[in-house]
């Protein structure tokens, strides 16, 4: 899917905590990645916008998950040869600890292609190189054996579980210093509106907290809050 320039500069605008509540109020419950944590210094202190670019993986098996698989035409390698610049590749570990799924020399290529972030539930490894690398990276930590070790990449671009939320290829990934939150494609409009004008409404709500107004009938604002505030933004 491409974004156009527009719904980029506004999701960066609005964080990963009201984006689940927007998704929230639309029946989306499962929005939030849940495990991935801002790893690289190139993750803090900003907001990522993209695309997902799927990955999966799935148990190793002694035949498949072997180093010469790494060569495979079906292999991460591949994978990343594929992605476009300004997707956010989204790989599915599964949750697993004991093996990492890219290391700097991988994550070095996904920067050099113009990929925005990488996001996993899995580990990486080469901790500082990745670091090194600039690539914004969201995952639950390092550890220092090959994927092989514990998984076997199968594939990517089809619809994969990652952090316990449904991925599809196209999806809008979200992430910031709160973690990843994903957008279905066909509510990205909708909830992209839905989004700006909550941080608006909120930015607002500060204001009269600041202000000592009670919070009842403020947050979450209630008609009477609602109409004050409409007052004040015609009034600029």
């Amino acid at each position: 899917m491409t974004l156009s320039p527009e719904i980029r500069a506004a999701l960066e605008c609005v964080t990963t905590a009201t984006l689940t509540t927007v998704l929230l109020k639309k029946g989306v419950r499962t929005a939030y990645i849940s495990g991935p944590v801002p790893f690289t210094d190139a993750a803090k202190g900003r907001r990522f916008v993209g695309p997902a670019f799927t990955l999966r993986f799935v148990p190793a098996r002694e035949d498949l998950s072997t180093p010469e698989s790494w060569s495979s035409p079906r292999s991460t390698r591949a994978a990343i040869e594929a992605m476009p610049e300004g997707c956010i590749a989204v790989a599915d570990a599964m949750g697993i600890a004991d093996a990492g799924i890219f290391g700097d020399i991988l994550c070095a290529r996904m920067a050099k292609k113009g990929v925005t972030a990488l996001v996993t539930d899995g580990m990486l490894r080469d901790g500082a190189g990745v670091a090194g690398t600039g690539l914004p990276v969201w995952c639950k930590g390092t550890v220092a054996p090959a994927s092989v070790a514990s998984l076997n990449f199968v594939g990517w671009e089809e619809t994969i579980g990652c952090g316990g939320v449904c991925v599809v290829p196209g999806d809008i990934i979200v992430a910031d210093g709160d973690g990843a939150v994903v957008i279905p494609a066909a509510l990205l409009e909708a909830v992209t509106t839905a989004a700006v004008e909550q941080e608006q409404l909120e930015a607002w709500i500060m204001q009269e907290v600041g202000r000592g107004v009670p919070l009842p009938g403020l947050y979450p604002a209630n008609a009477e809050t609602k109409a004050r505030y409409e007052a004040d933004m015609k009034k600029g």
